[in-house]
Formats: structure tokens, C-alpha cells, sequence
């Protein structure tokens, strides 16, 4: 098989002299997840011709998900059979009950071996609830096995933030076997979404080594997202090294990298393919150039020169440009037109040049936050700009936000309600079942209600500061995310027809939505495409065709400044606003539940993003300002 042919029809690929393993970007995981689940499928098959075995290497964790789904629907509908098939899994950790929902012996069968007619027999699975003095043995054995079936067809791999494959860890050995490993801090940052805190995830795993992965006919590796995109960068890119583990993957002749375009979008040949190659010179393009050029040198738009455009590679944009002088006034503008203080449009103003329109000057606006604390977050200048401005605001929580309020805090409001009520009995019944909970165990229907409540009292606490009438606040409570776990359901007709019902409603001149998928659980973009899924549904209606649509982003990333196509400047004192609206969301402060790997506050956090990106657009040659909020437009 071999990998310079795999993917090149639906997935993207150009070899360049920068990269060093075989890749291929699609434009989504879904799209990405089919086409390894095809070639997954084509290879049983061709096993099951030959009546040879098909042995695969498998891999947990969310990257892999899709895959397994298509391999289900493939066996259901198309008789897919797994019958020839042996696999061994990558990884457990230990210990680890086999019944524990956060174990990937539960996992591999929740997604795929209870779906399709495997063997029991055929299913090898590192064991978490070995005795300590039997994991050494366990490993040796686990080796012999992989060799006695014929090793590895096929091994699909995830990849981890600190470059693991498997879990081998930074410092992992070229050669390296099956063991037992301790996990580096950052991988367990990484998993404490699913455990509900770091506290909660395990030290240690029994994992493949770098040897044995390395043994597999075939390797494909999967990678999505923004978050994955710099180590897919060094692991692509970059020198072998033990500190980034994936990196060894670059001595194999049959591998190849599917990725999505967050995972791709540090590579030299989509972030500057100037560098790399002949470019077509679109508006867009052309603009990210500039600004690439511009912060490289530390220099102002304004003040860049033919020499540093012929000296990084843009050549051929000044020959289409005819001088620098010219380029430069034209990019300035460009970014110039992008910041607004009025982002509802302004009134009686020539509208030629700005983000939005001046009619008609009063608007109704409907601003989506996936969790009761995003809109605060990301926009909470914006939002008091808006509402400052006369237009009317309505705000639609598009979850109750339970899971991230922790037990100890819902214990505190059902204590307090158990004394202010006289021994009511369902607040007794609350903190009975609060501290009878343990390990994984599922809040109750009571508790998630209490929960979800906190947060809802904390948005209108909010809502109320920043001058939004009651009725104006709106919380949908997805069925999707009401499964009192961190694993969510699927999108259902009902949660696009809740969408679909809130637009109707208010029949809004703007929307405003998080497009940030950097989120480390995965509720934003399960929000974000129930907001596509019922504006396709909405598009025909009249009032949709004066309808825009502004996406932003929450505390993980901003927009690059190329991508930015509204830019709402605040004040010092809107700065400090907007951190007192957020403060009113309580229970997510001081160690909250899901920050993922950065330690400080979601305030802290926006508050620097904000004004780091007013210093990009200063040293660009902008005015300025204390802070930025930002915004791109999606049209559908």
C-alpha cells in the first residue's frame, strides 16, 4: 500500500521541502474520518479475500470517534464483517476498572466491538486491573501476541499535545516496547475534561512503545483542531527528537497525517505558502501576507519596503501590486475599515467602509453562548456597546452549563436553601445524594436541576449589569447536552428545531456566535453547527436576507488579525466592566472545572487576549487602544 496515493482525491496534499511525513488536510474531521474508515474497511475486506487475518492497531480518545461510527454503520448497512479481524489497542490506564466509564476497555466497546461482529477472543486491550507485580510480565506477553498474529496491518494513531503517540511520553525511546509509563502533566491536563478534574486522572498507563507502533505495514494518524496544530507543526516539520515522540514516525515509508484544517494551519504551506510556492494573490491572501510581513519585521505597514517584500517571497505580489508604497496604503486601509465602535452599524454615517451597516439603526440582535458564561466572555464589550447603543439585545444560553458546576458549590446553595426553607426536603434530598456520590457516578436529575439553576441565576445576575431587560434572556437547554456527563448526545431534530424556534422569534438583523473550537469539551462546536444546521433551515425566510451573522471567539484563542473583519475597540473602563459581568458567574471562578491547560482565570485570560490583539493592531500602524474584541463574518 502505498501512502503517496492515499487520501490525494478528497483530502488536500502539497509535498513541500519543509514537511517530512506524508499528510493530507481536509476541510473537516467528518469528511477526514470517512475516507480512514473506507481504507480501514478495504483492507478487512482484502484480508477476508485472501481468508487471511486483519490485524489493527486502534487508538482512543475523541480524534478516532467518526471512524469507529462509519466502521458501525458499514457493518449494519453494508454487511461489514469483523469476523477476520484481530486488533490491539494502544493504551489503558492503570489502574483502571474495566467497567469505569473513563476506561478505554469501555470505550472501544461503547464505540465500536458491542457494534459489529467481532470475536471476543480477537480483542486485546492493555488490562488496568492487573496487580502491579503482573504488568511487567503482561507487557512481554502483549508483544509476543501483536508478533504471533503477524503484527500490526494497520495502526491508527491520535496525537497528543506533548507529541505522545500511544502514551509514550517526551523522553520515549526509538525502540521502546509495551510498559507501564507515568503521564507528563500536560497529557493529564488534557484528559481532566473527561474525569471532571486533574485530581481524578490516573498517573500512570500501560502503553505500545515507539518499537512496536513503528512495526505496523500502515500507520495513519489523525489530528483535529486548532489546539493540535503546533505540535503537528514540529512533529511534520521538525528534527526526530524524544522530546516530541511523533517525530520518530518520520523514519516509517508508510504513513500519512489526516488532518482538518485547525490541525494544518501551522504548516509552513498553509500559513505562508508564499514560502513554498507560487501563490495566486486573492484580497484575503494578500492581506495575510501583509500582516505576516509586517509583525515578522516588527514593522508598521506603512513603513514596509520592495526590498522586505522580494526578501520573504513576495516577490510576485509586488509585481502585481506595482509598488510597496501602493500595497501598503491599500492593506492599511483594508485593516483600518475593520474596527468599529459601533458594531450594530452607525446611524446616518456612510456605511461604505465599515463592518456594518447603518440601517436599520435600531437592530435586533440575538447573541448565542454556549455556556451561561461565554457571551460575557468573549463579547462582553461588545454586548454593553450594543445595548449602549439602543439596540435590542436578546442573549440565548444554548446549554444549562451543570457539568462545570462542582459538587462543592452546589452543596453550599442546597445547604443555604435547607436552612432558609425549614428542612425542605429536596434540598435534604440534594446533599444526600451530593454526599453519597462516588468516583464517576452521575449527578441526579435534582443535582444536574440545581446545578443548572446556579448558573442560570448567575447569567441573569449578569444579564441585569449590563442592561438587558429579563425577558430579553433567553436559556434553551439543548437536549444534546442534558446527559449529566461529559460525553454529549448527538444533535437531534429537537435541538435544531429549539434554534430554529429562538431565530424565528426574535427574527434578528444580527447573530452573534462562538466560533471558537478550540473548546476543550467539545460543547462549542456542537452548538455551533446546531446554528448552522437551523440557519440552513431559516434561510429562505424573508427577514434571513438582512440577517448577518458575526462569529467570536471564547477563552482559548482569538482570531489572526488577517482573519478579523470586525474589530470592536473598548475603553479602560469597558475593560473593567466586562470583568465585573464576568465576575458574576461565581461558581466558575477560582478553580474552575474546565480550563484546560491554561491555569488562569477565563478573565484573566480574555482581559490579556483582548489587549494583546489592540497591540497587533498598534504595532500594524493602528491606533492605540487598550483592548479589541473581535469578529468574523460567516455567511450561509
Amino acid at each position: 500500500m502505498n501512502n503517496k496515493l492515499q487520501y490525494t482525491e478528497a483530502g488536500k496534499f502539497e509535498e513541500t521541502r519543509f514537511e517530512k511525513i506524508h499528510n493530507a488536510v481536509f476541510d473537516n474531521s467528518d469528511v477526514a474520518s470517512l475516507a480512514v474508515a473506507e481504507e480501514i474497511a478495504e483492507l478487512i475486506k482484502s484480508k477476508q479475500a485472501a481468508n487471511e487475518p486483519c490485524v489493527l492497531g486502534l487508538a482512543t480518545g475523541s480524534s478516532p470517534i467518526n471512524v469507529y461510527e462509519e466502521l458501525v454503520r458499514m457493518h449494519e448497512e453494508e454487511g461489514l464483517s469483523f469476523k477476520n479481524v484481530i486488533t490491539f489497542n494502544l493504551d489503558e490506564y492503570y489502574p483502571m476498572a474495566k467497567d469505569n466509564t473513563q476506561s478505554y476497555w469501555y470505550f472501544m466497546h461503547d464505540h465500536l466491538f458491542n457494534h459489529v461482529d467481532i470475536l471476543p477472543e480477537n480483542i486485546n486491550i492493555p488490562d488496568g486491573e492487573l496487580k502491579p507485580e503482573e504488568v511487567h510480565q503482561f507487557c512481554i506477553d502483549y508483544e509476543l501476541k501483536i508478533k504471533e498474529a503477524g503484527g500490526l496491518d494497520f495502526q491508527l494513531l491520535g496525537i497528543g499535545r506533548t507529541g505522545h503517540i500511544g502514551f509514550n511520553e517526551p523522553g520515549s525511546h526509538f525502540n521502546s516496547g509495551t510498559r507501564n509509563i507515568t503521564l507528563d502533566h500536560i497529557t493529564r491536563i488534557d484528559a481532566a475534561t473527561a474525569f471532571l478534574g486533574i485530581e481524578h486522572v490516573p498517573r500512570v498507563a500501560i502503553t505500545m512503545g515507539i518499537g512496536t507502533i513503528r512495526k505496523a505495514k500502515r500507520i495513519v494518524l489523525l489530528a483535529w483542531g486548532i489546539n493540535k496544530a503546533s505540535v503537528i507543526k514540529e512533529t511534520i516539520e521538525g528534527e526526530i527528537t524524544s522530546e516530541v515522540p511523533a517525530t520518530y514516525l518520520q523514519t516509517h515509508n508508510n504513513v500519512t497525517f489526516v488532518l482538518d484544517e485547525g490541525a494544518s494551519s501551522d504548516l509552513t504551506r498553509v500559513r505562508t505558502p508564499w514560502l513554498v510556492k507560487n501563490c495566486i494573490w486573492t484580497d484575503e491572501l494578500t492581506l495575510k501576507a501583509v500582516v505576516w510581513l509586517s509583525s515578522k519585521l516588527e514593522k508598521s505597514v506603512l513603513k514596509l519596503t520592495d526590498k522586505d517584500y522580494n526578501f520573504h517571497g513576495m516577490s510576485s505580489l509586488l509585481v502585481e501590486q506595482g509598488s510597496a508604497y501602493q500595497l501598503n496604503i491599500n492593506m492599511f486601509n483594508k485593516l483600518q475599515h475593520t474596527i468599529t465602535g459601533w458594531p450594530g452599524g452607525k446611524p446616518n454615517a456612510d456605511d461604505t467602509n465599515r463592518p456594518e451597516r447603518n440601517t436599520p439603526a435600531r437592530k435586533r440582535v440575538i447573541i448565542f453562548s454556549p455556556h451561561p458564561d461565554d457571551d460575557v466572555i468573549s463579547m462582553g464589550g461588545t454586548f454593553d456597546r450594543l445595548v449602549e447603543q439602543g439596540h435590542e439585545v436578546h442573549v440565548a444560553y444554548q446549554t444549562s452549563g451543570n457539568i462545570a458546576v462542582s459538587d462543592e458549590e452546589a452543596l453550599k446553595f442546597a445547604e443555604v436553601s435547607l436552612d432558609l426553607n425549614g428542612g425542605d426536603s429536596r434540598a435534604a434530598q440534594i446533599i444526600k445524594d451530593l454526599r453519597s456520590k462516588k468516583g464517576y457516578d452521575v449527578d441526579t436529575e435534582a443535582v444536574r436541576k440545581l446545578k443548572g439553576l446556579i448558573r442560570r441565576k448567575e447569567s441573569v445576575a449578569g444579564t441585569r449589569y449590563v442592561g438587558i431587560p429579563d425577558e430579553q434572556v433567553h436559556f434553551l437547554d439543548l437536549p444534546f447536552y442534558e446527559t449529566g456527563r461529559v460525553k454529549k448526545n448527538k444533535l437531534s431534530k429537537k435541538d435544531v428545531d429549539i434554534m430554529c424556534d429562538m431565530i424565528n422569534k426574535v427574527k434578528p438583523h444580527q447573530i452573534y456566535a462562538a466560533g471558537d473550537l478550540a473548546d476543550p469539551h467539545g460543547t462549542h462546536k456542537v452548538c455551533l453547527d446546531a446554528l448552522f444546521l437551523s440557519l440552513a433551515e431559516l434561510k429562505k425566510e424573508t427577514y434571513m436576507d438582512d440577517c448577518w451573522v458575526w462569529l467570536y471567539r471564547g477563552a482559548w484563542h482569538e482570531w489572526d488579525i488577517h482573519d478579523i473583519e470586525m474589530a470592536v475597540p473598548m475603553s479602560p473602563d469597558q475593560v473593567l466592566k466586562k470583568k465585573q459581568a464576568i465576575f458574576y458567574h461565581q461558581s466558575q471562578k477560582d478553580g474552575v472545572m474546565f480550563q484546560g491547560d491554561d491555569s488562569r482565570e477565563f478573565w484573566m485570560r480574555v482581559e490579556d487576549r483582548n489587549k494583546e490583539t489592540a497591540k497587533k493592531y498598534h504595532s500594524l500602524g493602528m491606533a492605540d487602544y487598550a483592548a479589541f474584541e473581535a469578529f468574523k463574518r460567516y455567511h450561509f
